[in-house]
């Protein structure tokens, strides 16, 4: 039989398997400021002689552009769909720019209609420019149809979900052994799905901001950087404190709210958990949020400064 959904660290990795951002992307070139390139001295001296450090530039976007940030779906199309008309109308209510969407990752699992998400993306890439990203969730749905044990475990991450959006029978589900399950996969998947979350990507540069899934590891240039971190990292990227060279978008780890920190911002507010679906909007430099909530199976869209 088929183990059902099982409690798990959803952040443990399954078994074996524009100015400063683009100075920082060319080869070789390293994303982060050492912490001890300079002399411990020079401090105390600055602050002897009454110098000052110039104040650094607010991250900005490139003039004329606007970018909107939307963090992990996780199956929640009702959220997804509200998010999208909400985004559509603060974009027009805000004059013309050059816009892009980027979708964090992660938009399957967990949630209810996952089939419904890949396809209102897909629609709405149609429309305008959107880029998604490729989370760690879709890692694992894609690597189900090479490895049977991937798919074991994915099943316990919300991959369960994820498959009875497709036309699979609930009850012949439970019954079924890790092969029929794989072979009712193969069968109601679409190619054309599997391609297009294989067209995902891994990282997008635009002005001072970096857009991930999961972080980076700090010190590490952005040409260094492996697909797992990308994807999977927790810590040292939450915890670190020093300069990135530009501000990492990102979500994969839950937070109440959005964390709003120097080095990076952090959407992931468990759209399937909370029932809050989180978009950072961009331009210049300013930053705000737009948030779809479910409350009650009410879905109302809200928008606040991200401070």
């Amino acid at each position: 039989m088929v183990e059902s959904p099982a409690s798990v660290d959803y952040g443990q990795r399954y078994p074996g398997s524009g100015t400063r951002v683009r100075r920082c992307l060319r080869p070789g070139a390293r994303l982060y400021r050492s912490r001890t390139s300079a002399s411990p001295m020079l401090p105390k001296i600055r602050k002897l002689l009454g110098a000052r450090q110039p104040a650094r530039p607010a991250p900005a976007l490139p003039e004329g552009q606007r970018a909107y940030a939307i963090g992990d779906i996780h199956g929640r199309n009702d959220l997804f769909t509200a998010l999208i008309a909400a985004v559509e109308a603060d974009d027009r209510a805000r004059g013309p720019a050059e816009t892009t969407v980027v979708l964090l990752g992660d938009l399957i699992d967990r949630g209810a209609d996952s089939a419904g998400v890949i396809d209102a993306a897909r629609e709405w890439q149609r429309r305008r420019p959107v880029r998604i990203i490729m989370g760690n969730h879709e890692e694992m749905f894609l690597e189900c149809f090479e490895d049977q044990e991937v798919l074991r475990h994915f099943l316990r991450y919300g991959g369960r979900e994820t498959l009875l959006s497709y036309p699979i029978d609930p009850d012949a589900y439970t019954r079924a052994t890790l092969d029929e399950v794989d072979a009712m996969m193969r069968r109601a998947v679409p190619e054309a799905d599997l391609a297009f979350i294989r067209s995902f990507e891994n990282h997008i540069a635009i002005g001072d901001y970096l857009f991930v899934h999961a972080g980076i590891r700090p010190e590490v240039a952005l040409d260094a950087q492996t697909v797992s971190d990308l994807r999977w990292i927790r810590e040292p990227f939450l915890g670190y404190r020093g300069d990135h060279g530009c501000v990492v978008v990102h979500g994969h780890t839950i937070y109440d709210e959005p964390q709003v920190r120097a080095n990076r911002i952090s959407i992931d507010t468990g759209a399937y958990l909370s029932g809050t679906l989180t978009a950072l909007g961009l331009e210049g430099t300013a930053r705000w949020l737009i948030e779809t909530h479910d409350q009650n199976g009410v879905v109302t869209a809200t928008q606040r400064s991200a401070s």
